[in-house]
C-alpha cells in the first residue's frame, strides 16, 4: 500500500509541476478569443502539412513544426484531451512555440500563405515582426 501511495504522490506532483510550467507559458502568449483557440488546432494542422513541404522552409524550422505537429496528432499528452478547455492546452503552447520559433526563421509571408485561419490571430501569436 505505501507503494501505491508513493507513486500516486509522484504523479500528482507531476501533474501539478506541468500545469504550472504549461499555465507559465500559456501567460506568455499573445491573448485571443476563446473563438480563436477552439480554431487554432485545426489551423495549425494544416499549416504543418503546408510548410513541411515548403522549399522555403529552413531545415530546423521545417523539424520543429513536424515535431509540434507530431505531438498534437499524439495520443500522449501532459494533460489528458477528455479535460475541458484545459485538455488541449498542452497541444496549444506546443504548436504556438514551435511557430514562434519557425516566424523567426521564415519569411512572414510565407507562414501567412500556409494559414488557413484568420491572419490576426497569427500575427497576434508571432508578434512584432523582427526586422
Amino acid at each position: 500500500m505505501r507503494d501505491w501511495l508513493i507513486g500516486l504522490g509522484v504523479a500528482l506532483a507531476c501533474l501539478v509541476v506541468s500545469w504550472a510550467v504549461l499555465v507559465l507559458l500559456a501567460r506568455r502568449l499573445p491573448p485571443g478569443p476563446l473563438r480563436d483557440l477552439a480554431a487554432f488546432l485545426p489551423d495549425c494542422a494544416t499549416t504543418v502539412r503546408r510548410l513541411r513541404r515548403d522549399p522555403r522552409v529552413p531545415r530546423r524550422a521545417r523539424i520543429a513544426i513536424m515535431v509540434a505537429g507530431v505531438w498534437v496528432a499524439s495520443p500522449i499528452d501532459l494533460i489528458p484531451e477528455f479535460l475541458p478547455v484545459i485538455g488541449p492546452l498542452d497541444d496549444v503552447v506546443v504548436v504556438a512555440l514551435a511557430l514562434r520559433y519557425a516566424g523567426r526563421q521564415v519569411p512572414r509571408q510565407v507562414l501567412l500563405d500556409a494559414w488557413p485561419g484568420e491572419p490576426r490571430l497569427l500575427l497576434r501569436l508571432l508578434g512584432a515582426p523582427a526586422d
